[in-house]
């Protein structure tokens, strides 16, 4: 996992220590995470406390076994509070508490198959839990960034071969893609009729992103996990759709461009309100079965025919493609994706290889990856590293 590293050698700041991308903006702040116990919420709840964040999560118990929370050991690093975000009381009084200086709202149902399976489940969670976190910011008196983290899936895919912008129409086809959808407007019309007049504390705003991988992850119809546990169990993968292709996205860059997003919101009101989507470059497509191939090599497969089994090679329908435009991001947030799709791959397949396999521990290695993702985006000078001034003091 270290070739990233190594190869641009360790970025140290003026005073000699190593340089931490938001450190000065989060050091010694209380951050309230939902749906900490999840995939994405465990990694950004170890960054925020890695960057020397008070965190308090907020969320139901993982929802998998096995689980990032539970492999990391998140709750030590965490004041962790069990809770269903449509508890408005039970999160209002986490609120008044901790009084936190930043919210992130990542708590929702987000496998697609399961929207299938309990469509109500998910609008509940999806729709209401966020009206409900929405509801009890109006109580807070004090300064507070909230961002809310929903789906490129709220966009109305009508199928067009470019990048969406925060611009196009909202909607969804299916349910989970609705119930994401619909949560926006939630927040649209909470923003309108209760945040947006200058004299509430609360600025907010909306990050959307689309899947994402890394190690960790333990959802249900993920490829990346469908072949860690084929391969654990010393099977391969069938693959029906090799040509599929996938925006490849590790899961570092949009919380990268999360905290980004908070950082703006308490510093200025001018993107109070608004929507950014944060997405790979255009370079990170690749299909299927390159992808693993990739993967298989990390792994140690001498030959791909050790690792999967082409079974079927149903027909991809390319222009169902969600992309995302993520030029208000760069320009608004000088923010920019940091890693090519090798390292993406690369850190991924080193995290399960070197937890499952080698005995690695995963909380360390979870923030040895967050440590060399950020050496990584101060070598290549990425904006959003060089808008935080360094390390804190």
């Amino acid at each position: 996992m270290g070739h990233m590293v190594s190869a641009l050698g360790h970025m140290v700041s003026a005073g000699g220590r190593a340089a931490m991308p938001f450190a000065r903006c989060f050091h010694g702040q209380d951050v309230v995470i939902t749906g900490h116990t999840g995939f994405k919420g465990s990694w950004l709840a170890l960054w925020l406390s890695h960057l020397g964040a008070r965190v308090h999560g907020y969320a139901l118990e993982p929802p998998t076994t096995p689980s990032l929370f539970a492999m990391a050991r998140v709750a030590e690093a965490v004041d962790h509070t069990t809770g269903d975000v449509r508890d408005r009381e039970r999160f209002l009084a986490l609120l008044q508490r901790v009084r936190p200086r930043f919210v992130f709202h990542l708590a929702a149902q987000a496998i697609v198959s399961l929207s299938y399976s309990d469509p109500v489940e998910t609008i509940s969670t999806n729709v209401m839990g966020t009206t409900i976190v929405l509801d009890a910011l109006r109580e807070i008196t004090w300064p507070c960034a909230a961002v809310f983290v929903t789906s490129d899936k709220c966009y109305d895919n009508v199928e067009w071969p470019w990048g969406y912008r925060e611009t196009d129409a909202l909607g969804g086809k299916d349910v989970y893609s609705g119930s994401k959808a619909a949560a926006e407007l939630a927040i649209r019309c909470y923003w309108h009729a209760f945040f947006r007049a200058g004299d509430h504390p609360v600025r907010l705003a909306v990050g959307r992103a689309g899947n994402v991988i890394g190690g960790g992850d333990w959802a249900a119809d993920r490829i990346v996990v469908d072949c860690v546990k084929a391969w654990m169990a010393g099977g391969r993968v069938p693959l029906r759709s090799p040509a599929a292709t996938r925006p490849w996205q590790h899961v570092l860059e949009p919380l990268s461009g999360y905290l980004a997003l908070g950082r703006s919101l308490l510093e200025s009101p001018d993107h109070n309100g608004e929507a950014f989507n944060f997405g790979p470059r255009a370079e990170q497509t690749r299909t299927v079965v390159e992808l693993l191939d990739d993967l298989a090599r990390r792994w140690g497969f001498s030959s791909s025919a050790e690792a999967y089994d082409i079974v079927e090679r149903r027909p991809f329908h390319e222009a169902g493609l969600l992309k995302l435009n993520c030029d208000k991001a760069l320009l608004a947030l000088r923010w920019t994706p940091t890693l090519t799709y090798g390292e993406c791959i690369a850190m991924t397949g080193d995290w399960y290889r070197g937890v499952l396999r080698d005995g690695a521990d995963a909380r360390a290695l979870t923030l040895a990856q967050i440590a060399q993702y950020e050496t990584a985006a101060v070598a290549r000078g990425a904006g959003w590293c060089l808008a935080d001034g360094g390390v804190a003091a």
